[in-house]
C-alpha cells in the first residue's frame, strides 16, 4: 500500500523523492529559500531606468568649461615661446644663425624626452591621490617653469627651465580622463569637442601672445623704450604673462573644480596593485592604438626630418599628437626665423607667430566643420589617404616660397604663403580621433592617455 502524502504539500522538500514520483512533476520548495521573482524583476528595472538616467545627465557644463580652460594652458605655453625662442637662443648664445636651428630642437627633445618619462607616472598618481591634486599641481607647476623661462641667460638655463616645464606633464592626462567621467556616452561627444576646441585655441593664442609681448622694448619703444627690466630681460614678459594664466587655472581648479575619481578607486588597497606597463600593453586594443600611432608619429619625424637641412632626431613626444603639430613645434619656427638665403623666410618674432597662429586657426576649422562630413562621405580611410597625398604638396609649396623670396616676388609670396598654410592645415584632420578613454579601464585609459 502507498502511504499518503503529506498534508503539507509546501512543506514537501527538493529531496523527499521516491521511484512514486513521477517525472514530470514540479518540485515544490520551501516559498522562504526561493527568489521573489518580482524583487528581481523590479530590481531589474530599476537598474535599466537608472542607467537611462545616467545617459540622460546633462553634461556639466560648468566642470566642462573649468577643465577647458585648464586645457588651454599647455598649447598657450608650448606655442607662446616659438615666435622668439630662435632669436632668444641666437643672442642668448652668441651662435651662428645656422646653428640656432640644432640648439632649438635640443631644447624641445629634451623637454620632450622629459614629458615622455613621466607621463604614464602622472597617470599612475592621478589613479591614486586623484584627478585634482595632480591637475592642480601640474599646472602651478607649469607656471612657475614658463615664467622662469623668460629669464634665462645661458642656452643651459634655457634648457633646465625648459624640461621643467616638462616635468609637470600630469595636466592633460588628468583632463581627458575627467571629461570622460564628466560625460556619458550620449554627451562624450560633445565634451570633447570643447577639448578639441580649446586645444587648437590654444595653438592659436600661444604664437599671437608670444610674437606680440615679446621684446616690448623694441616692438613698443614709446612705452617701454629705456626701461632697464624690459631691456634686460626682453623675453620675460610672455613667458609671465602666460605663467599667470597657468597660475590662475590651477587656483580656479582648486577652488571650483569637482574630483570625478571613484572614492572607492581612490581608497585601493596595496592588495590590488595596478597593472604594470607589460600587462598594459598585452591588454586587448592597446598594443593596435600604440602601433597605429606610432606608425603615424614615424611619419611625423620622416617627414619634418626632410624639410628643413639643420634637423635634429625629435624624440617620442607625450600623447599622438598631429604632425602639423610637430610641423609647427619644431621646423615651423627655424624654417620661419632662418634667413632667405639659407633657405627660410627670414621672418621676424611677430611675423612668426601671425603665421603659426593662422595654421592654428586653420586646424580648429577643418577638424570641427570640414572633418566630419567628409568622414561621413568618403570615409576615415580615403580621409587619411588624401591627407598623406597633401602633406609633399605642402612642403613643396614651402621651398616654393623661399623661392619666391630670393626672386623679390613678394606679392606672390604674399598670396600663395597664407593661402597654402590654410589649406595645407587641412591635413590634421588625419590625427582627429575620439576619446579612446572610455573604452579601457581605469589603468589601460591612464597608460594610453599618457603615452
Amino acid at each position: 500500500m502507498v502511504s499518503s502524502p503529506p498534508s503539507t504539500v509546501g512543506s514537501q522538500s527538493a529531496t523527499d523523492v521516491d521511484e512514486t514520483t513521477a517525472l514530470l512533476a514540479v518540485p515544490k520548495t520551501d516559498p522562504s529559500n526561493s527568489p521573489d521573482e518580482a524583487a528581481l524583476l523590479r530590481d531589474t528595472k530599476s537598474k535599466g531606468a537608472n542607467q537611462e538616467d545616467d545617459d540622460d545627465k546633462p553634461l556639466p557644463f560648468g566642470q566642462i568649461m573649468i577643465l577647458c580652460y585648464a586645457r588651454v594652458v599647455e598649447p598657450i605655453a608650448f606655442f607662446s615661446i616659438f615666435p622668439f625662442i630662435n632669436k632668444m637662443i641666437w643672442e642668448t648664445g652668441g651662435l651662428n644663425e645656422a646653428d640656432v636651428g640644432f640648439y632649438s630642437g635640443l631644447i624641445e627633445s629634451l623637454f620632450s624626452l622629459t614629458q615622455m618619462l613621466l607621463m604614464i607616472s602622472w597617470g599612475h598618481a592621478a589613479d591614486r591621490l586623484g584627478r585634482k591634486p595632480v591637475l592642480v599641481f601640474s599646472l602651478g607647476g607649469v607656471a612657475i617653469a614658463t615664467a622662469l623661462f623668460g629669464f634665462s641667460k645661458t642656452i643651459w638655463q634655457l634648457i633646465l627651465f625648459r624640461c621643467l616645464a616638462g616635468v609637470f606633464a600630469g595636466s592633460v592626462v588628468c583632463i581627458r580622463s575627467m571629461i570622460t567621467e564628466n560625460s556619458t556616452p550620449r554627451t562624450q561627444a560633445r565634451a570633447f569637442s570643447f577639448f578639441a576646441f580649446t586645444g587648437n585655441l590654444g595653438i592659436f593664442l600661444g604664437p599671437l601672445l608670444g610674437g606680440a609681448l615679446a621684446s616690448p622694448a623694441d616692438q613698443y619703444p614709446s612705452v617701454f623704450g629705456g626701461i632697464y627690466f624690459f631691456e634686460e630681460f626682453p623675453y620675460a614678459v610672455p613667458t609671465i604673462f602666460v605663467g599667470l594664466i597657468a597660475a590662475s587655472a590651477a587656483l580656479v581648479s582648486w577652488l571650483y573644480l569637482k574630483e570625478t575619481l571613484d572614492p572607492k578607486s581612490l581608497n585601493r588597497s596595496s592588495s590590488d596593485p595596478p597593472m604594470s606597463t607589460p600587462e598594459l600593453i598585452r591588454s586587448p586594443g592597446v598594443s593596435v592604438v600604440l602601433l597605429t600611432y606610432g606608425h603615424i608619429m614615424l611619419l611625423a619625424f620622416a617627414y619634418t626630418a626632410g624639410r628643413f637641412e639643420h634637423s635634429v632626431l625629435y624624440p617620442f613626444n607625450h600623447g599622438v599628437k598631429s604632425v602639423a603639430y610637430f610641423n609647427s613645434v619644431l621646423v615651423c619656427p627655424v624654417f620661419y626665423f632662418t634667413a632667405v638665403s639659407l633657405g627660410g623666410y627670414g621672418f621676424s618674432p611677430l611675423q612668426i607667430s601671425l603665421f603659426m597662429a593662422l595654421a592654428g586657426l586653420s586646424q580648429a576649422v577643418w577638424i570641427l566643420l570640414a572633418f566630419p562630413p567628409l568622414q561621413r562621405r568618403f570615409g576615415t580611410g580615403d580621409v587619411l589617404r588624401g591627407c598623406a597625398v597633401g602633406w609633399p604638396i605642402l612642403f613643396f609649396v614651402a621651398a616654393l616660397g623661399n623661392f619666391f623670396l630670393r626672386q623679390n616676388w613678394k606679392l606672390a609670396f604674399w598670396i600663395v604663403g597664407p593661402i597654402s598654410i590654410a589649406i595645407g592645415s587641412g591635413i590634421s584632420m588625419a590625427f582627429s580621433k575620439p576619446s579612446i578613454v572610455s573604452s579601457f579601464d581605469l589603468d589601460i585609459g591612464q597608460f594610453i592617455n599618457g603615452v
